[in-house]
């Protein structure tokens, strides 16, 4: 199973800021920052430091005041949180696959995310909120690991809770975008009906036009 998305669409921009965030899962949204994997199709979103600033306030990791404090972080914090953050994707992905697949889990894809993990339970704590408690982050100087943090969290409760048999790995030409089946009946079989779907639904018309054209040959 290949980690690494191979790059073949540099050259259009990144929708990092308005990708549709349709996993029902904070993690599965992060995976799907990347698409086509081992494809022509491949796209990649998070090609800059800035890039994963926007995917983060876009997904609600953090809101815009930390996102501009993050930006003053300097270039070397910023460029070692996105290397990490890649590494991190790109484990998590390679987990749900294999669990999809109902394959061994590679243990090497572990360790990037128990390393952030073990960041995260670092910094964490419980803070009131206006119906009981939360959880939260100590945040005595704004952190750029915190985007990983709360993907780190979410992947973990995914993985060690009772809706993992519900994660699963859109069939779509070029898409491979994972998400969270949290229908009644467990049928969702796209990322989205309105794309995946209704492509896949042209194209099989097509198909049995050509075929139809064929046969009266």
């Amino acid at each position: 199973m290949k980690a690494q998305p191979t790059n073949t669409a540099d050259e259009l921009p990144s929708r990092a800021a308005t990708l549709d965030l349709v996993a029902d899962a904070l993690c599965l949204n992060f995976t799907n920052t990347s698409s086509g994997r081992g494809t022509p199709m491949c796209q990649e979103h998070l090609r800059q430091w800035e890039n994963l600033l926007a995917w983060a306030e876009h997904a609600g990791v953090i809101d815009a005041p930390y996102r501009r404090a993050l930006e003053r972080s300097g270039e070397a914090a910023g460029d070692e949180t996105l290397r990490r953050a890649l590494e991190l994707r790109e484990a998590i992905y390679v987990l749900f696959r294999a669990v999809i697949a109902a394959q061994g889990v590679p243990a090497a894809s572990l360790q990037p995310l128990n390393r952030v993990l073990s960041e995260a339970m670092a910094a964490a704590g419980i803070r009131p909120a206006d119906e009981g408690f939360v959880w939260g982050w100590r945040d005595d100087e704004p952190q750029p690991m915190r985007i990983l943090w709360s993907i780190a969290r979410s992947a973990a409760e995914l993985l060690t809770g009772p809706d993992l048999d519900r994660v699963k790995v859109c069939p779509g030409h070029g898409c491979g975008w994972l998400f969270l089946d949290k229908t009644r009946n467990g049928k969702r079989r796209w990322c989205e009906m309105e794309v995946c779907g209704s492509r896949a639904k042209m194209r099989r018309y097509q198909q049995r036009r050509r075929a139809a054209a064929e046969s009266a040959f």
